[in-house]
């Protein structure tokens, strides 16, 4: 692991690492160690990423993408920014944009912790793919954002290929796979920026939401939504209407009125 100059607006260290088993194990390691807030480790490839779902896993090519994690000290659990995944999420499309402007206005962010983009050519919002996934956990005062972007990945696995998409891919375009740290760095800016604003007075509650719902993946359609566990084989079916003050989904289900609020669960099935 060696540290490596990049920009980082949160004044800490970033280290890089040919292959880890988690960047998000070695960012515990790196609290434990007394690394300031806003250490970021970023790796070539982990071995055991994994996703928010147990079972799950990242598949990306070695040195092709960016899998990192940065580490947020905060005063307690309750000084944990709101939303944290899908503020992070916010920050991780305005970045991919900012890096590809060919791809402004086409990055969704899927709740509660995806990244998706608009696929080429497609009329419907239904025809998007995963470019981005996020992980947060929190212990004590400290959280860890696990991120990983596909950014310069070519092909994916037969089972991944309709599900996920690099930046490359979507833009038609070749990136060099240096260029991940100039995504990174534009992540961090954007990152710190929202977490900054979250610290503030400045943080109006519908100013985040507003801006999340902009680019929130299926707003004002039908979904289905499996709610609770991954395999409570328990079915919402309604309209996807917003983002509720602590980051929860709302859906107004079929044959009702108002809108339900859900802290887990996932989007299943597109109607």
């Amino acid at each position: 692991m060696e540290l490596i100059p990049l920009a980082n607006p949160f004044n800490a260290p970033v280290y890089h690492a040919d292959t880890v088993d988690s960047t998000m194990e070695i960012s515990r390691v790196l609290a434990l160690r007394g690394e300031p807030h806003g250490t970021v480790i970023v790796a070539d490839f982990q071995e055991a990423g994994r996703g928010r779902i147990r079972g799950r896993s990242w598949h990306m090519e070695k040195g092709s993408n960016l899998p990192f994690t940065i580490l947020l000290r905060c005063a307690g659990i309750a000084a944990i920014p709101p939303a944290l995944p899908l503020r992070t999420g916010l920050a991780v499309a305005l970045a991919i944009e900012d890096f590809v402007p060919a791809l402004a206005g086409k990055v969704m962010i899927k709740w509660p912790n995806d990244v998706l983009i608009l696929k080429t050519g497609s009329a419907e919002k239904t025809q998007a793919a995963k470019v981005a996934g996020i992980l947060v956990e929190a212990n004590e005062g400290n959280a860890h954002i696990g991120i990983g972007v596909n950014v310069a990945q070519k092909q994916f696995p037969d089972f991944l290929r309709d599900k996920a998409i690099s930046i490359s891919l979507a833009a038609a375009q070749e990136i060099a796979d240096e260029k991940r740290f100039v995504l990174l760095e534009k992540i961090l800016a954007r990152l710190h920026a929202e977490i900054e604003a979250a610290g503030s007075r400045a943080d109006d509650d519908l100013d985040w939401r507003s801006r999340i719902e902009e680019r929130l993946y299926k707003k004002g359609e039908p979904v289905s939504f499996a709610e609770g566990a991954a395999d409570s084989n328990k079915t919402i079916n309604g309209i996807l209407t917003g983002i509720g003050p602590g980051g929860e989904l709302l859906i107004t289900p079929d044959g009702e009125t108002q809108a339900r609020s859900f802290i887990t669960g996932e989007l299943l099935i597109f109607r």
